[in-house]
């Protein structure tokens, strides 16, 4: 018997090719390498399901194939629409410049909006897009994570279904892993109306995918293919009612109209085409802008399947940018090297960098991994706020006067490498500065990180962070 074992165990060191072709980084491959060596049989079945951050996705072309419109069926990296160059065009140099980095990052071009309003919690997201789905008349595409077995699902799946049985094509995305699969039982109707439904299937052996660790985080909702929702809000009751223990939900979302609707359209064509095999190219769900570009846009689209990592390069990249300030907002904190360094060498360089880190989540070890990073960060000048109000769940940053970006992203290797992730980053002094009240309000409700006395902070509490952070990659 122990000789079968010790067979099948090093059976188990095959994974250890596919890893090392991985390239993940080294700190990774080291941390899952350890795991399939040293803690037997468990360790690589971890690595089976949940190791693999690249998936080599089926996916169309976006602008070959699902795009219907001629004159956007081959805009190259750094182009853009004869509306939004013109509206670039308005912008300082060094802006067009960094606009048309983020361009070559993301493989995208640059797009712009003619409206862009902020929603800042569930009381402002909800009733509008509540309002948006009864006033629809063509299509209503929606993409969560979440989507609650609760009073709040079961109201919003009841406006979709009404929607549906009025004639409006309804397509309905939500992550497998994500979603409780009791939402399931809420949707007999909405199907029965004619609504469409589908799970982003990562987890599915039927179709050879076995990537429970690759979910679908992203949170974007289109109506008539001319308004788009971008951000970090889910469907559930905990966005609108103040729990006794945790406090109220804080979420921002961002309501957009404009050209770049066509371009959040395609993203969720190239999702449902992935989990359905449906292709949307239609030129009903792409009407193009009703009214002049105002704002200049950019998507930042992460996942596994693009291996650049744009989402970490971009905010990199917005960290480099800075002369002033930049503030970010994240759930969860668990940066790599990379972005511990771009962070370090803004705050070096006189940049007011912030960073404001919820403390209460449904994962409390990631606070304290992300606690061993804050030395190194305050001796460079980071300041560093703790919201412990309630459930800081916002993604957002903003750099300066002028730019800011709101999505689905955090600040963890999650985020950058293994989701499915969704920013909108745009060139507003406007709705720069309502981010900025925004967070200033909410740093008011932080206790603000001391470095003299985060040095003092208990033993257990050091040891505890040491041990957690090599497990960072993994998590």
């Amino acid at each position: 018997m122990k000789t079968v074992l010790f067979i099948c165990y090093l059976a188990t060191w095959g994974f250890i090719p596919p890893l090392l072709l991985l390239k993940k980084r080294p700190a990774a491959t080291l941390a899952w390498l350890w795991a399939i060596l040293f803690i037997p049989f468990l360790g690589a079945l971890a690595f089976f399901f949940l190791g693999t951050d690249r998936l080599r996705r089926l996916r169309l072309k976006r602008r070959n194939l699902f795009s219907a419109r001629v004159s956007r069926q081959r805009i190259p990296a750094g182009a853009t629409d004869d509306a939004s160059t013109r509206l670039l065009a308005t912008l300082p140099h060094r802006d067009r410049q960094f606009m048309r980095l983020l361009s070559r990052i993301n493989q995208l071009p640059v797009s712009s909006a003619d409206h862009l309003r902020i929603l800042s919690n569930a009381e402002e997201f909800y009733p509008a897009l509540e309002q948006r789905i009864r006033e629809a008349v063509h299509h209503i595409h929606l993409e969560f994570y979440i989507w609650q077995h609760d009073e709040t699902g079961a109201r919003f799946l009841q406006l979709l279904t009404a929607a549906a049985r009025r004639g409006v094509t309804v397509r309905l995305l939500l992550d497998g892993v994500g979603s409780p699969g009791a939402v399931e039982k809420l949707l007999a109707n909405f199907l029965a109306a004619g609504g469409q439904f589908s799970w982003f299937q990562s987890l599915d052996p039927k179709r050879l995918r076995f990537f429970m660790n690759l979910r679908n985080h992203r949170k974007l909702q289109i109506v008539d293919g001319r308004i788009a929702f971008v951000g970090g809000m889910n469907i559930g009751r905990e966005h609108e009612v103040r729990d006794a223990a945790l406090g109220s939900w804080r979420d921002v979302q961002l309501e957009a109209t404009g050209s770049v609707a066509a371009e959040l359209q395609e993203v969720f064509a190239d999702d449902w085409f992935f989990a359905t095999g449906e292709r949307i190219a239609e030129p009903a769900y792409f009407p193009g802008a009703a009214a002049p570009p105002r704002h200049p846009v950019h998507i930042v689209l992460g996942g596994p399947d693009r291996r650049n990592e744009p989402i970490s390069k971009s905010l990199v990249s917005l960290l480099n940018e800075a002369t002033d300030r930049v503030w970010i907002a994240t759930g969860y904190f668990v940066p790599d090297d990379i972005m511990l360094t771009a962070l370090e060498l803004a705050a070096s360089r006189g940049v007011d960098v912030r960073l404001l880190i919820s403390t209460k989540t449904d994962h409390p070890g990631l606070v304290t991994v992300g606690r061993s990073y804050y030395g190194e960060l305050l001796t460079a000048g980071v300041r560093i706020f703790e919201y412990s109000a309630g459930i800081h769940h916002a993604k957002l940053a903003m750099a300066d006067d002028h730019w800011a970006m709101v999505g689905s992203a955090n600040l963890d290797y999650r985020s950058m490498r293994l989701n499915f992730e969704l920013n909108l980053l745009f060139h507003s002094p406007e709705h720069n500065a309502a981010l900025a009240r925004i967070l200033e309000h909410d740093f008011g409700l932080c206790a603000e990180i001391d470095p003299v006395v985060f040095a003092r902070r208990p033993f257990r509490e050091k040891f505890a962070e040491a041990a957690f952070r090599p497990l960072s990659p993994m998590l």
